[in-house]
């Protein structure tokens, strides 16, 4: 049991009881790089089990609720103005972290969605024109609709 990802499964496993299955599925995407998709009954401990796995790993969380007015500059961010140094200054959205939960993935609007997917498939984001890279750890963890079972 000397293996880190042995170490963060048992970790895991001792704090939230009964969710071996999807403790497992988390680490083996995690390990591959790869993105999840969960869908389950509310209280189940699954953003609870994201975030204890964020701070395990000493890695950046953010979490951002999708509803259907959330627009690409909600995750991403915005350029702004700025009048002393006349220049535009990237205010980072939500995406910029190392893992993100998007909640309720289903009811963003398509354009939100296809941001969404740049930063998973490609680890990068476009704002503004300009391609801007995403942290090597960039992980996204998604609910669909929570009410769905």
């Amino acid at each position: 049991m000397n293996h880190p990802f042995a170490r963060l499964q048992q970790n895991l496993s001792q704090i939230v009881i009964g969710q071996d299955q999807i403790i497992k599925g988390l680490l083996i995407a995690l390990l591959a790089e790869g993105h999840v998709i969960l869908e389950g009954v509310p209280g189940t401990a699954k953003t609870l089990i994201v975030k204890l796995l964020a701070a395990l790993i000493q890695a950046d969380f953010r979490r951002i609720q999708l509803t259907p007015d959330v627009l690409p500059a909600d995750l991403l961010g915005t350029n702004i103005f700025d009048f002393n140094s006349r220049s535009f200054t990237l205010s980072k959205g939500p995406i910029f972290t190392q893992i993100l939960l998007a909640d309720e993935i289903n009811r963003t609007p398509p354009k939100t969605q296809a941001a969404l997917l740049e930063a998973m498939e490609e680890r990068q984001v476009t704002l503004d024109g300009n391609t801007l890279p995403l942290s090597p750890l960039f992980w996204d963890y998604c609910h669909p609709e929570s009410s769905r079972v």
